[in-house]
């Protein structure tokens, strides 16, 4: 079944696509918030803005700034932007979410070794993640609640331990969502407001506790900690501020991938379920459950990934409409092999899975869950963590 979705006649994003709406030429308001970034904004003026925080902020605190990071292509682009440029002193923090892949962590020793920053690296309870994770797919069909929440909100944990008030996050939600836009949007943050808007799915730490707690099965509410936006009170007297690098230099996903690679070596790697030619800048590489989550946004939505890296690129000049609308129908919405691996963590069959995602598709996509267009393993597949190892 083949479904006929109204599409924006540029970037070919669908009506189920997050905050889209469309002007009576059939264009959408994603491409129009990157048209207004490209021509209307003055980023001589940003980058002033920029030059100005950084100085308020250097020298004054244990650290310039917390950097939020990955070992992704734009917390790396973050993190060599604001030393090379500014030459600050950073705390670098990173919540490791359970599903990091090697050529990330390769990436991440090599640029922390170069650049020379201090590190901390915190992991959470893996019994907690699967969890949440079962219980966030179960209500929302999305499993990264543990993720979403703990990357932003860890951080300014962080921030508060070490008393440092300035915390950089990478690209603006500018790039590729409407909730925020370049016109009305001047500086992104990270806040508590955008936190209980987006990051946590409307369940708060508090909810999932009391939907994990068992009697037979305990959880300490303090495993949710990490998952908790902290206390405003204490953000307040801190004088906090979590801003988007990408709200004061024009972010280019595909230059600063490649001023990594040539700066860093910076390393990119196969995307589950895409072919490395529609993606030469590293989208998505981190987490080996990227295709999974993929594949749920393509059975509820109609669109995955392909579709996503080739809006990018049709809204900056590097793909036409046309060929991003033959690549789409061509490879969005293969079946992941991590699938498999996700299943078994959540302990779901597939028929369950289908069944709940079926409860939240968004009309009027339909989906067809006997797909037979299976995406290939990626080279590091046999080396992901499996509960049973005689599944490796």
């Amino acid at each position: 079944m083949k479904n006929n979705l109204k599409k924006c006649n540029q970037c070919q994003l669908p009506e189920t696509y997050e905050t889209i709406e469309f002007d009576n030429k059939g264009g959408c308001n994603i491409c129009s918030s990157t048209k207004f970034k490209n021509t209307e904004i003055d980023w001589k003026s940003r980058k002033k803005l920029l030059n100005e925080l950084i100085e308020e902020n250097r020298g004054k605190y244990n650290y310039d700034c917390i950097i939020p990071f990955s070992g992704g292509k734009d917390s790396v682009f973050t993190l060599n932007y604001l030393i090379k440029e500014y030459k600050i002193k950073p705390l670098v923090v990173r919540f490791n979410h359970g599903f990091i892949r090697k050529t990330i962590q390769d990436n991440v020793h090599t640029t922390l070794k170069k650049l020379g920053v201090d590190f901390i690296d915190f992991t959470p309870n893996w019994k907690i993640v699967k969890k949440v994770m079962l219980e966030a797919f179960k209500r929302k069909t999305d499993f990264c609640w543990h993720c979403h929440t703990g990357i932003y909100s860890y951080p300014i944990r962080v921030a508060l331990m070490y008393k440092v008030p300035l915390i950089f996050y990478g690209e603006a939600m500018a790039e590729f969502s409407n909730y925020y836009d370049y016109k009305t949007h001047t500086i992104e943050k990270e806040d508590e407001e955008k936190f209980l808007m987006l990051r946590t799915l409307g369940i708060t730490a508090e909810d999932m506790h009391g939907m994990i707690n068992k009697a037979d099965d305990p959880v300490d509410i303090r495993d949710l900690y990490p998952y908790t936006f902290p206390d405003a009170e204490d953000l307040k007297k801190l004088k906090y501020n979590p801003v988007c690098l990408g709200s004061y230099i024009p972010w280019d996903h595909h230059k600063n991938t490649e001023q990594i690679k040539k700066e860093l070596g910076w390393k990119n790697d196969e995307l589950e379920g895409v072919p490395s030619e529609i993606n030469p800048h590293g989208e998505k590489i981190e987490c080996f459950m990227q295709g999974t989550r993929d594949y749920i946004k393509f059975l509820k939505r109609g669109y995955s990934r392909v579709s996503q890296i080739n809006s990018f690129n049709v809204r900056n000049n590097r793909m036409t409409p046309a060929e991003a609308k033959e690549m789409n129908e061509k490879f969005d919405g293969r079946k992941p092999p991590s699938l498999e691996v996700f299943l078994e963590y959540v302990g779901l069959s597939e028929e369950e899975f289908n069944q709940f995602v079926d409860k939240t598709v968004i009309p009027p996509n339909k989906p067809n869950y006997k797909l037979d267009k299976i995406a290939k393993k990626t080279w590091d597949f046999d080396d992901w963590y499996r509960e049973d190892n005689n599944k490796k």
